[in-house]
């Protein structure tokens, strides 16, 4: 995942100030952690783009795949892969000048737009490293309100006591991830990212191992295929689904960085629709086993049902170290993310100031303050589940849908053909209703005081 977090390498030293890209700024002339563009395989580009898609969404497709049923589940993933694509070659037709999204939807609606972009971005990032302390948090001390009924590494290990605590746990997080978020440039997580995608395929293969094994012992039963009605308070709940899927595809502000790093930028498309039948595969996967081997107890993040009640039969140290194993991918790929969040948040109060890396005490400030924000945003909000609604329902689904589809209605090189305008619309038409009809359903639900996809078997 490291092009989350870096800088875009499309600028060239020839570029005036105000063409930098407002989300993801080059590397300033001259910053020896600068690396030579134009160089990169269509391999390397799959790989980064398929490290920018698959991160803490992967943990809600099995919650999704029990409110769908598999059939469904599996429909909206390849349903969601495709628009993503089209959105992915919008942006890259309408790219001019410097190779940016911001600049792409500055050239659509003018700095307002490169800026409303630029904070969606940035309350994106929010969300998605909340939901990394949260899951960090889930793992090691156990889920919010769900007792001894799927409890923590820690406190199965220890027994409950103050520092096995959700509070004490993420205090020790932060503490552990305060030397690498200190880190000036991304380059010098460059160790910690290669070492977190081997520790996200370890899971992997722990979690479809598993379920393989309960498959031959018979432990194991056939999931559903479509959706339980009898479980919903209304049919509508099954669009609460949508934008967990949403924020699962969403990668769409790293592609001009990557494009920019290949040898041929003709290649982007090709290494974009590896990536995302990659990745739409490997979430199909994780989503079924994870349904198959937790069926209607399966938890909004699925890493809190390997605890001894996950009753597959295995060791519980196998359990302990898919969870485990996840966890520590997490908090390797948070500094990471952490950077373009403060990069982005950097750019929006501080416009025109010197470079943030050269600026200690504004950058240690700046770090300080947004690590406290997302600490009490961890322990305020409890699950996964909820945030990915709010976030999917709002910032992503602009992000990765919305936006690409209003740059080409506003077709202002005069590129687009009827089927695009038709296209653009219809992605944008299913976005709001998707999102409307989730937001209010979610909204509903926390009125009747329910949180959604926490209850096992229960939405």
């Amino acid at each position: 995942m490291v092009s989350k977090s870096s800088r875009g390498p499309g600028m060239t030293a020839g570029g005036s100030e105000a063409e930098e890209a407002l989300l993801l700024p080059e590397h300033e002339v001259g910053d020896p952690a600068g690396a030579a563009p134009g160089n990169a395989s269509v391999l390397g580009a799959v790989f980064n783009v398929s490290t920018s898609v698959v991160g803490a969404g992967i943990m809600s497709i099995p919650a999704a795949m029990r409110v769908l049923g598999v059939a469904p589940a599996l429909a909206l993933i390849v349903g969601v892969a495709l628009l993503a694509n089209v959105a992915v070659d919008f942006m890259l037709r309408y790219t001019r000048g410097t190779p940016s999204y911001a600049a792409l939807m500055g050239g659509s609606f003018g700095r307002a737009g490169a800026k409303l972009l630029n904070v969606f971005i940035a309350f994106n990032c929010v969300g998605t490293l909340t939901v990394y302390l949260i899951i960090i948090g889930d793992v090691m001390s156990g889920p919010v309100g769900s007792g001894e009924a799927h409890a923590g590494v820690l406190p199965e290990w220890f027994g409950p006591h103050w520092w096995t605590g959700r509070d004490a746990v993420l205090v020790a997080a932060a503490v552990i991830l305060l030397p690498l978020v200190l880190q000036k440039h991304v380059d010098s997580l460059r160790y910690t990212s290669a070492l977190s995608i081997l520790l996200a395929a370890v899971f992997m293969l722990i979690t479809m191992g598993i379920a393989v094994y309960t498959v031959f012992t018979g432990t194991a039963k056939m999931p559903r295929m479509l959706p339980d009605f009898s479980t919903l308070a209304s049919p509508f709940e099954l669009f609460t689904a949508v934008p967990v899927i949403v924020v699962a595809f969403t990668f769409h502000f790293n592609v001009h960085p990557i494009r920019a790093e290949l040898s041929k930028t003709s290649d982007m498309k090709s290494a974009v629709r590896i990536s995302l039948v990659l990745c739409a595969a490997i979430y199909a996967a994780v989503g079924f086993f994870g349904f198959l081997l937790f069926g209607d107890a399966t938890m909004p993040d699925v890493l809190a049902n390997f605890d001894r009640s996950s009753g597959s039969g295995v060791p519980q140290a196998l359990n302990d170290a898919a969870r485990l194993s996840y966890a520590l991918h997490l908090v390797l790929v948070f500094p990471l993310l952490h950077y373009s969040l403060r990069v982005n948040v950097d750019e929006l109060l501080f416009p025109g100031r010197r470079p943030l890396a050269a600026d200690t005490r504004r950058f240690v400030a700046l770090t300080a303050v947004l690590m406290g924000l997302l600490y009490a945003l961890a322990i305020a909000i409890p699950s996964i589940w909820t945030l990915f609604q709010y976030s999917g329902s709002t910032f992503a689904v602009c992000i990765s849908l919305i936006f690409p589809g209003a740059i080409v209605l506003r077709d202002v090189h005069g590129i687009a053909k009827r089927k695009d305008k038709a296209m653009a619309a219809m992605m944008i038409t299913l976005a709001v209703i998707t999102s409307s009809i989730a937001i209010a359903s979610n909204v509903m639900s926390s009125i009747k005081g329910e949180v959604k996809g926490v209850s096992a078997g229960v939405l």
